[in-house]
């Protein structure tokens, strides 16, 4: 797990627990998320809510943020600048 900076674009790794009890962020790397989610993983809930945790806890609007791999627990995801 390495944080990226390219051309404007920040990519970060995160691993999803979804059906928790509790929603939580925690940081385990400089660049790596782990995020409890109390969604299930069906009709893209889960991933919507990642995607919600992230631009507040990263002050950046929604949609400036893309998850690469939708059906994995573990996430790349793509957070552009511009």
């Amino acid at each position: 797990m390495g944080l990226k900076l390219l051309l404007n674009k920040m990519i970060i790794n995160v691993k999803v627990v979804p059906c928790s009890n509790c929603e939580k962020l925690e940081k385990i790397s400089s660049n790596g998320y782990k995020i409890h989610v109390k969604e299930r993983a069906e009709d893209n809930a889960a991933n919507i809510k990642v995607i919600n945790i992230l631009a507040k806890e990263l002050g950046v609007s929604f949609r400036k943020i893309r998850i690469k791999n939708l059906k994995s627990r573990e996430k790349i995801v793509e957070i552009t600048e511009e």
